[in-house]
């Protein structure tokens, strides 16, 4: 007998969470230096002066305050 998950799977839950995520890694880009982006099929890649790699996946979209 196999269970049915997706009916525990909350979407919005999910976005909150990958922007949450994306946040605090942006932050962590404050005084770095792009080197490369590239859009990938199923994430984005983001290289900075340092050598370090961000990996962003899922969120795609903009909060725009009021």
């Amino acid at each position: 007998m196999t269970e049915d998950l997706t009916s525990d799977i909350d979407p919005d839950g999910l976005r909150e969470a990958e922007l949450m995520q994306a946040r605090a890694m942006l932050a962590r880009l404050v005084g770095r230096t792009i080197v490369d982006l590239r859009v990938e099929e199923t994430r984005i890649a983001l290289a900075t002066d340092d050598g370090v790699t961000y990996y962003f996946y899922g969120f795609m979209g903009e909060d725009v305050p009021e």
